[in-house]
């Protein structure tokens, strides 16, 4: 693994293999999304420049390709190739860092003024499931967590993961069947006949 410099004191890891033709050229650091990127404009005609993300050139994703690259660890300079992996838009999102505001320090986990209770959701293909209310926050957020584990599979970011939460034990974790009823119960609200 190599470093490339990049502006504002900042480097890029890059794998051994893709040093030499990566650093032919001049990258700087920009933050976009709770992450620093490594860019590079180029001349494409006359008076018209374009951005290359250095982790998409790696991946070989062209700039009308729609699918995106996913930082494993979400951290946008760490850019060796075993860091990187295609994705959708939603897939990428489900790996995403919690966004820095809102009630709560914990992803998926929002305070409900109405009930002055924690309640935990996770949205999955368009969907936005609730998973409960919680007297405790930490719990709302196991309850993500195991959803998260769920229905996003190796693109889930956990709380647990981020380092938000402790490591929860076998045994301690909010079991899936009451997760699966609490989905359950959902879908058929939304599907009763409402004569």
């Amino acid at each position: 693994m190599k470093t490339i410099p990049l502006t504002q004191g900042r480097v890029a890891l890059v794998d051994d293999t893709d040093f030499e033709w990566l650093n032919q050229r001049k990258w700087y650091a920009i933050h976009d999304h709770n992450s620093f990127y490594a860019i590079r404009n180029i001349t494409v005609a006359k008076n018209k420049r374009r951005t290359e993300w250095m982790h998409r050139l790696i991946l070989g994703l062209q700039r009308d390709d729609k699918r995106q690259c996913d930082h494993i660890d979400n951290n946008g300079l760490n850019n060796v190739r075993s860091n990187l992996r295609i994705c959708t838009n939603q897939q990428n999102q489900r790996s995403s860092r919690k966004r820095t505001r809102g009630t709560s320090k914990y992803k998926g986990v929002f305070w409900n003024y109405a009930n002055s209770k924690w309640l935990s959701a996770i949205r999955t293909k368009k969907e936005q499931i609730h998973l409960g209310c919680f007297d405790s926050e930490i719990e709302a957020a196991q309850a993500y967590d195991s959803a998260a584990l769920k229905y996003h599979g190796r693109f889930a970011l956990t709380n647990e993961m981020l380092g938000l939460l402790p490591i929860i034990k076998l045994g301690q974790e909010r079991p899936m069947a009451e997760l699966n009823e609490i989905h359950d119960d959902k879908h058929e609200d939304k599907h009763e006949d409402k004569t």
